[in-house]
C-alpha cells in the first residue's frame, strides 16, 4: 500500500476509521469488529483513527485490544480530546448515533487539565502506552478554550515526545483555517468537507495546509453513506439527506454507470487526488467493507468519466482530478 509522510510519521495512504466499530447507526458484534481489524491489517493498513466519542469508549477498547497484538512500531494511531466519558445521573438515554453502548456519555471539556485526563483515560481504554497523533475533537463552540487550553496541553505533549503530531478533527473547514493560523499544527482530520458532493475545503483550508505542510486526514468520503448507496433516506453528514443532494448523488451514480465504473471508486479516488490529502480514513464495520474500500481505491475509473465530470461542472473547476483530467 502506498505510504506518505505525516510530519515525522510514515503512514499508509488509506487508514481505518473506527467510528463504525463503536456502533455508529447500528450495533457491531465483537466478532465482526475483530474481523474488521484483522482484514484491515492483512490488507496493509497501518494507520488507525479513533476517539472517545466513538461508541463512548467502545471503539477505543476494541481497537486497542487488536493493536496490542501487533508490533508497536508497525502502525500509527490517532485519538482525540475534548470529550470526557462520564456516567450521567440517572439512566443513560440511547444515543441518536451510537448503538449498543454502555452507560457512559461524553461531556465536553477543552481545558488543559481536561485534555490531560482525556489522554490518560484513552490510554487505559486502548491498553497502550502512547498514541502517535492527538486531535482536538469538534471544538465548534469552544474556539477560545481550545486555543488557550486544549492546544496548550497538546503542544506540551508534543514537545516532551509523548505524541508526534497534533491537530484537530472537525466536520467543518472554516475553524480549521483559524487553528492553522493560530497554532503550530501538524495535521487535521476533516470529515465530509471534501467529497464529490462538497468541496468547501478548497477555498481556504487546503491552500493554507499546503503552504504550512499540514497533513489532511480525510474522513467522511462517502458523506455518511449517500455516496456509497444514493437513495431516498440516505444519510448526508449523519442526517437524512436533502432531496436535492440525493438527486445530485444519483446523477453522479448514473454517470459512473455510463462509464462502467462505481460511484464509491470515483468518490474515493477523487479525494485521494488532491495533494493536500495525506490519508483517506475509511470506516468499516465488517471485513467485507474493508475489502471493498481497498478495491474501490484500485478500481479502474476511466479518464472519460473524469472529463465528463468536469465538462458537466459536477465538481469545482479548481478541484484536481486523477490523471490530470
Amino acid at each position: 500500500m502506498k505510504r506518505k509522510r505525516l510530519g515525522s510519521l510514515d503512514v499508509t495512504a488509506i487508514g481505518l476509521g473506527s467510528a463504525p466499530l463503536g456502533g455508529l447507526f447500528s450495533p457491531v458484534s465483537d466478532s465482526d469488529a475483530e474481523a474488521t481489524l484483522v482484514a484491515g491489517w492483512s490488507a496493509g493498513i497501518r494507520f488507525y483513527d479513533t476517539a472517545p466519542l466513538y461508541g463512548f469508549g467502545l471503539a477505543e477498547r476494541r481497537l486497542g485490544a487488536f493493536l496490542r497484538q501487533q508490533p508497536r512500531e508497525a502502525y500509527a494511531i490517532s485519538t482525540k480530546v475534548g470529550r470526557l466519558l462520564r456516567v450521567p445521573d440517572g439512566a443513560a438515554v440511547e444515543d441518536d448515533h451510537y448503538k449498543g453502548t454502555q452507560a457512559e456519555r461524553p461531556v465536553f471539556d477543552f481545558s488543559h487539565d481536561g485534555v490531560m485526563r482525556s489522554v490518560e483515560e484513552s490510554l487505559v481504554r486502548l491498553g497502550l502506552d502512547r498514541v502517535d497523533v492527538l486531535l482536538v475533537h469538534d471544538p465548534d463552540d469552544h474556539y477560545d478554550e481550545a486555543v488557550a487550553g486544549a492546544f496548550r496541553a497538546l503542544e506540551r505533549l508534543r514537545a516532551d515526545g509523548t505524541v508526534k503530531a497534533i491537530g484537530a478533527g472537525m466536520n467543518q473547514s472554516e475553524m480549521l483555517v483559524r487553528f492553522a493560523e493560530a497554532v503550530p499544527i501538524d495535521c487535521f482530520l476533516l470529515a465530509g468537507r471534501y467529497t464529490l458532493l462538497d468541496q468547501g475545503a478548497l477555498d481556504a483550508l487546503f491552500p493554507i495546509c499546503l503552504a504550512k505542510n499540514i497533513g489532511i486526514l480525510l474522513g467522511g468520503i462517502y458523506n455518511s453513506g449517500i455516496l456509497a448507496n444514493p437513495h431516498t433516506g440516505a444519510k448526508f453528514n449523519y442526517q437524512d439527506a436533502d432531496p436535492a443532494l440525493v438527486a445530485r448523488a444519483l446523477e453522479l451514480d448514473q454517470l459512473c454507470r455510463k462509464h462502467g465504473t462505481e460511484l464509491k471508486a470515483a468518490a474515493l479516488q477523487f479525494c485521494m487526488a488532491h495533494p493536500a490529502v495525506t490519508v483517506a480514513v475509511m470506516g468499516a464495520r465488517n471485513a467485507a467493507e474493508v475489502a471493498d474500500n481497498i478495491a474501490m481505491s484500485e478500481r479502474a475509473v476511466p479518464q472519460a468519466f473524469w472529463q465528463e465530470l468536469r465538462a458537466r461542472h459536477l465538481v469545482e473547476a479548481r478541484a484536481p482530478l486523477p490523471g490530470g483530467a
